[in-house]
């Protein structure tokens, strides 16, 4: 009897131990809930900087708080005070997750300042606002660079007038009619969450809805609204293309931003309980990471030819576009891809002074090979985000060889899937990924 007590005992203080919380974790935790009442309190003076919040109301500033001009010496002063508590906790005898926390705090505090010194007028060059706000440095080309990938091109779009316009005669051929793209977008999305389903196991009410929209800067939108549901707007201001449906149902819902989204707060809220997740500030290193796995997860669910053997089969035929033409299609679609970083430039050098407005606007029309219209609604994204467009190209390149580094390759869809499905599920920012 003696010895049951005392084993009892024992393994009451065993549980004891195994529950209490190290001081760290109450250090962290008061640390998570400033921040993320920092995070909203500048949202009153950017609308655009609260991409998403499902955290406790009670949090919220209240409106009638709100200062007649954004409160500069305070919010930088806050900031850097709430870096010094960070640097001040130990966490090196922690489990990584929480070395990657503290991390993820610093970097999105370090954007947040960066964001507050535009919002004050203070605008840095490009480079150094992304290496702050994205925790990343997109890779600069020179002109030749895109003139070669043209020079192929050229060969692959023989015809006359420019290449600009042989590129939009030759895609005019692949536009979505209006009155069916609900049909094909549906169905791409339907196709893209069997495929998720079949490798990430999601909550069992996770869903999202989606709207058709006009005069935005964007082509869609994902409005993540908590409880792993989502709102998806599509822009419909200008001809949408057949490959645009599986680029928005993987990109905008499965796997890319509903799936992160929902996996985030399964893990870091839900399950961890750490608040500072349930805040996601578009102006910081989350973006790098959200934008980046969410065009990277369109060639994750629909390798190589699996994408075209779909659209063959299923999606040319709703649109009523002839699916003979689809290898073809593709085939220009991976050249045209290449000239991607001709934005980042047209970007670097517009808001870096060196371009005017419509100088840009030619650049993305003689290099990235955009319509005149569709390079004016870039140049418009380019003005509201800003260097907010490397998270898109180089955030993909950085997640695809993070990936293909830890053995996700192609020829092993399952290992793929899994590390993907980790990278969404925790705080990894563009530094870790190198």
């Amino acid at each position: 009897m003696i010895k049951i007590i005392i084993t009892s005992i024992a393994i009451f203080f065993l549980l004891m131990t195994c529950t209490q919380q190290p001081k760290e974790s109450g250090e962290m935790d008061n640390i998570a809930k400033a921040y993320v009442q920092f995070m909203l309190e500048i949202g009153l003076y950017d609308n655009d900087f609260v991409d998403a919040y499902y955290g406790p109301e009670s949090l919220r500033p209240d409106e009638a708080d709100k200062e007649a001009a954004i409160p500069f010496a305070r919010f930088k002063n806050f900031a850097d005070s709430l870096r010094n508590k960070l640097a001040a906790i130990d966490v090196s005898a922690m489990d990584e997750l929480w070395q990657m926390r503290k991390t993820y705090l610093d970097k999105q505090l370090l954007a947040a300042s960066a964001r507050i010194d535009y919002l004050a007028g203070l605008k840095h060059p490009f480079d150094k606002e992304s290496a702050a706000q994205y925790d990343a440095v997109s890779p600069t080309f020179p002109v030749k660079h895109f003139e070669s990938l043209l020079v192929e091109l050229n060969h692959k779009l023989p015809g006359m007038g420019s290449l600009t316009q042989r590129l939009a005669d030759f895609k005019a051929d692949f536009i979505i009619p209006k009155e069916k793209l609900d049909a094909v977008f549906q169905a791409a999305i339907t196709e893209a969450r069997k495929r998720t389903n079949n490798y990430i196991k999601m909550p069992e009410k996770e869903n999202f809805h989606v709207e058709y929209v006009t005069d935005k800067p964007w082509s869609a939108y994902n409005w993540y609204k908590g409880k792993s549901y989502s709102l998806i707007q599509v822009n419909t201001d200008l001809p949408i293309y057949i490959d645009r449906a599986i680029d928005l149902a993987c990109h905008e819902g499965y796997p890319g931003h509903h799936v992160y989204n929902v996996l985030l707060e399964k893990s870091m809220v839900d399950e961890r309980g750490w608040l500072e997740f349930s805040v996601y500030p578009l102006f910081s290193p989350q973006s790098l990471i959200a934008e980046g796995s969410a065009n990277y997860g369109i060639e994750v669910a629909f390798p190589g030819e699996e994408r075209i053997v779909f659209e063959k089969e299923v999606l040319f035929p709703l649109a009523g576009l002839d699916p003979q033409s689809v290898e073809k299609y593709y085939e220009i679609a991976e050249l045209t891809q290449k000239l991607s970083y001709a934005g980042n430039e047209a970007a670097r050098q517009f808001l870096d002074g060196h371009m005017s407005r419509q100088e840009a606007i030619d650049w993305l029309v003689k290099y990235a090979l955009m319509a005149p219209d569709r390079a004016a609604q870039r140049l418009r994204f380019i003005e509201k985000y800003r260097s907010y467009v490397i998270n898109y190209n180089w955030g993909l390149d950085l997640v695809r060889q993070w990936v293909k580094n830890q053995g996700g390759t192609a020829d092993q869809p399952e290992k793929r899937w899994q590390i993907f499905e980790k990278l969404l599920s925790a705080p990894y920012l563009a530094s870790a990924l190198k």
